[in-house]
């Protein structure tokens, strides 16, 4: 496997992709408002052959193998893609198929897919029109792009509440843009810039603003957050009385979004299209 993305692929082919495996279910659940929001603006056709783009453990595949005639998806990890598969030959799919690679430089069929999405998973490039060229490459003339991406970490209610929790009066900041990142596909302008160098048409970002649900109670959403990337990363190098009085208002945090549909906080996301 040829690999351009080396920071990631250490990252997501290691413990960030063990982290969301071991956890699967309840990243999957955390898009259950945008998932549906994205799915409802953009269209597939039975005919369709679609590419998955930083795929993970699989759900945005499974969910549209059911649709489209047949789905491919493409990751870094090959624990999140075992896991994938696993779940896809429980559900009796047949027209599905996962590949462990770096989409920025894999050697994709010429012209062979209708459409390309990614459920946040394509902002991670080292070089996003480098990685876009070769994605579309993928799609036939006219064929179609569609990512669901954050906006700004600034729209983000909970990474402010993670940070703002385990800070601790260190000069630390969310993940900034224009980086591969969570937030590499965040500003207007660069998406632009990116997709119409990697050779797109009609580009367009469509605000969604879905909640993001961390949990059906306070005790399940702080479960599976204190296990998430961010607070994994913001406690490492604090001293334990810290750390713990740090966990413990972002406990209180947590359970102060609780709501009768569970644990949810504003977020932002953006439905970037494009054609090929």
């Amino acid at each position: 496997m040829e690999i351009a993305n080396v920071e990631m692929a250490k990252a997501w082919d290691g413990e960030e992709g063990d982290d969301w495996t071991e956890h699967a279910e309840q990243y999957e659940a955390g898009g259950r408002y945008a998932w549906p929001a994205f799915i409802s603006k953009v269209s597939f056709a039975p005919s369709d052959a679609l590419l998955d783009i930083g795929c993970g453990t699989g759900k945005s595949t499974r969910e549209l193998a059911r649709t489209v005639e047949r789905a491919t998806g493409v990751d870094l990890s090959a624990r999140m893609l075992e896991y994938a598969r696993k779940r896809s030959t429980e559900a009796g799919l047949t027209n599905v198929e996962f590949v462990q690679a770096d989409a920025q430089v894999h050697p994709f069929p010429t012209a062979t897919y209708d459409i390309a999405i990614s459920n946040y998973g394509a902002m991670f490039f080292e070089n996003p029109v480098a990685a876009f060229t070769n994605i579309r490459g993928a799609l036939r003339p006219g064929g179609r792009l569609a990512l669901l991406t954050w906006q700004p970490s600034d729209r983000q209610a909970w990474l402010q509440v993670i940070f703002a929790a385990l800070t601790a009066g260190r000069d630390l900041s969310p993940p900034p843009p224009g980086v591969p990142g969570p937030f590499g596909l965040a500003e207007p302008d660069r998406v632009h810039a990116i997709l119409e160098g990697a050779g797109f048409s009609d580009v367009d970002l469509a605000a969604l603003n879905a909640p993001m649900w961390l949990g059906a109670t306070a005790d399940d959403a702080w479960n599976f957050v204190s296990s998430m990337g961010p607070v994994r990363g913001l406690s490492r190098g604090l001293d334990g009385d810290t750390k713990r009085a740090c966990l413990e208002r972002l406990r209180e945090d947590v359970a102060a979004h609780e709501t009768p549909d569970g644990v949810q906080f504003d977020a932002g996301q953006w439905l970037i299209t494009a054609h090929a």
